[in-house]
């Protein structure tokens, strides 16, 4: 630990800290071994216990360093595998033992100290993933998210070797990247990585930022993970968590007797809701830990983007607290102006790191700007969690079908603001657990995949990136819980296997056409045809590609009412190819519509349009339908007599020069 370093940690701008706090096997006077490296500025003493030295507190004493009060030793002898913990006599005298907050690997719960494990020497071979990420404007990319849960996406039989059935990361990514090449996602989304203690936490109480769960084998075993998914196409995500850090005795908490990772303030430091601790974003040194662990994962692990949870709880000071049980800032307003600052400087520094990673807020209130550049008033986020959006559509689709004319505006409203933010569309894990049912136990009992099918089919048409939670593609049954796999027993029977079918054909349709995802964030992307057909809660639009060459028309009927000759507005004179319909009979529908694929326009008006076309329109129906703009004969004899002037222009020019 240089001067240099313990500079740029006390300015909290060392991004690589990383490298120099925590374990790390070293050579040093000839010798191979451990250099270990903690800050604890408050501690009286600080030394090195494990399995070595028979977790003797007095065996390997650490050395102070100033300003900054880092203790570091060198235990000369040491390997791989190894585990230890600090054992820090406190600021009050007292010992107790905690895990490296830097340690990049830790014990199989229930044991919690870390281990020591090398992350360097792995052959990555997504050279070309990466270089290509680095290019791309992601808002103009196709992003359909699978959120999965690596414990519970799918387990082992019971074994006494692995009693929770839990997957190996190397396996695991075998088994998920297979099913997401199938399905057509383009992304994954990881929760429960970061190592947590409890299994029930879904890892939102992270104990060890800088170490992937034991519970899926090594951090070289989850390298092996991601890189696999990028060889094959696939983007990953990681869910992180900057908000909060639980009260485990051998975590962060009151780290050297102090409060040195929390607001030492018991009415800013503590989180009332979820009984854990805020990280002080005042302080230089942790909001270096924090910025420092998102390069971790984005350079050493080749995540590309972190979806940053619980974002309002940060930035709002009296966030799940009642009147006098917090303070006001300096200015008298309820915002965390801390909190604000960390998340511009993170935010700004990833982004001029030029490696395209992403950066995405999960924030449920109408703060401004979350997207927004920093220098322009913004938080600088890559994208943000529509909550809005998501509340209004599932309030929607449970509703029994009769009263959904009167709510119709609650599909609609979400056009008055997508282009605020870069928005996801997200059907999370929240959304199917704590009694709120699984989405196919959302629907009401008129046809519930019917009404499934017609929900997704319009979430996937709305603007916007995507994200939809394991199981939800097939009907899951039960909520989501921890301690069981999914219900994938479900395919064996028509109507969940079929509706993962239409998933899979609705998703490779995304995928195919440009208009689908190119301009989500801007409003050339999407047209209404209909948004006001409330008496038949009926919605149809049209999405558009960047170039004007690619466009695709969706109806969503929303009531079990069929309509053998549903009119719908168009452009004159072309024609309509039905390219999906969610009552083909292969996706156990009626097939009422099957009669042809290509719909002529003719003069008749319907939705404000001049020309429509008309088709059977089935109870519960979605269907996409693919067309082309024709181009008025006005406007080609305009652009002919442009072209001719041009002509001319130029030959007078030659001859005036000449």
């Amino acid at each position: 630990m240089t001067e240099l370093d313990q500079y740029l940690f006390g300015q909290g701008r060392h991004y690589n800290i990383y490298k120099k706090l925590g374990s790390h096997i070293a050579e040093m006077d000839g010798e191979t071994g451990v250099f270990f490296s903690v800050w604890a500025p408050n501690a009286r003493y600080v030394s090195v216990v494990g399995e070595f030295n028979g977790w003797n507190r007095e065996a390997h004493p650490m050395e102070k360093k100033d300003p900054l009060g880092i203790w570091e030793v060198f235990i000369p002898g040491l390997e791989e595998g190894v585990l230890y913990k600090y054992c820090v006599c406190n600021c009050h005298g007292y010992d107790v033992l905690k895990a490296d907050p830097f340690g990049t690997s830790c014990e199989m719960r229930p044991g919690n100290a870390s281990k020591v494990a090398s992350i360097q020497g792995f052959d990555w071979k997504d050279e070309t993933w990466m270089a290509e990420r680095a290019k791309k404007d992601m808002t103009k990319e196709p992003m359909f998210i699978y959120e999965v849960h690596p414990g519970s996406w799918m387990k082992h039989p019971f074994s006494y070797e692995n009693p929770q059935g839990f997957y190996n990361y190397k396996e695991f990514a075998h088994s998920l990247t297979d099913y997401v090449l199938e399905m057509g996602y383009t992304h994954v989304e990881l929760i429960g990585i970061a190592e947590h203690p409890f299994d029930g936490s879904w890892g939102y109480q992270v104990t060890n930022y800088y170490a992937p769960t034991s519970r899926h084998g090594s951090p070289k075993d989850f390298m092996y993970l991601v890189d696999y998914l990028h060889e094959h196409g696939i983007g990953v995500i990681l869910d992180w968590v900057p908000a909060h850090f639980p009260k485990d005795a051998h975590g962060l908490a009151e780290f050297d007797g102090t409060c040195l990772y929390e607001y030492a303030d018991y009415q800013k430091g503590n989180h009332p809701q979820w009984g854990t601790k805020i990280f002080d974003y005042g302080k230089n040194e942790v909001r270096n830990f924090l910025i420092a662990n998102a390069f971790y994962w984005l350079r050493e692990y080749h995540i590309d983007g972190l979806r940053v949870d619980a974002v309002a709880s940060m930035l709002y000071l009296d966030f799940c607290r009642e009147p006098g049980q917090w303070k006001p800032n300096h200015l008298g307003d309820n915002r965390n102006l801390e909190a604000i600052e960390f998340i511009k400087h993170l935010n700004s520094i990833i982004s001029k790191d030029g490696s395209g990673a992403m950066i995405i807020a999960e924030e449920s209130t109408a703060w401004p700007k979350i997207t927004g550049k920093a220098e322009d008033g913004g938080l600088g986020f890559s994208f943000k969690w529509n909550m809005g959006w998501m509340n209004d559509f599932l309030e929607y689709m449970k509703m029994d079908p009769i009263y959904r004319q009167y709510h119709h505006n609650k599909m609609n409203f979400s056009m008055m603001y997508a282009y605020k933010e870069n928005y996801i569309l997200v059907l999370s894990h929240d959304e199917v657990v704590h009694l709120k049912k699984s989405m196919i136990g959302k629907m009401p009992d008129w046809d519930k995949f019917g009404n499934l099918k017609a929900a997704y089919t319009y979430m996937t048409g709305h603007p916007g990136k995507k994200l939809l939670f394991m199981g939800q593609d097939f009907g899951q049954g039960r909520e989501w819980s921890e301690e069981r796999e999914l219900d994938w027993y479900l395919l064996q029977y028509d109507l969940h296997r079929n509706l993962q079918s239409y998933m899979k054909e609705l998703l490779h349709l995304y995928r195919e056409h440009p208009c689908m995802y190119e301009l989500d964030c801007k409003e050339e992307g999407f047209t209404w045809v209909n948004a006001d057909d409330n008496t038949r809660s009926i919605f149809s639009f049209e999405r558009h590609s960047e170039d004007g060459k690619d466009h695709l028309l969706f109806v969503c009927n929303f009531t079990p009412v069929a309509y053998t000759d549903y009119r719908v507005g168009a452009y004159k004179d072309t024609e309509y190819e039905l390219v999906l319909n969610s009552d083909d009979q292969k996706y156990s529908g009626s097939g009422m519509n099957m009669e042809k694929s290509i719909y002529r326009t003719e003069k008749i008006s319907a939705d404000r349009h001049e020309y429509s076309f008309a088709y059977p329109l089935p109870a519960y129906g979605a269907a996409v339908f693919k067309f082309q703009k024709p181009i008025e004969k006005k406007k080609k004899k305009q652009e002919k007599k442009i072209d001719k002037k041009k002509e001319s222009g130029k030959d007078e020019a030659i001859r005036v020069r000449d």
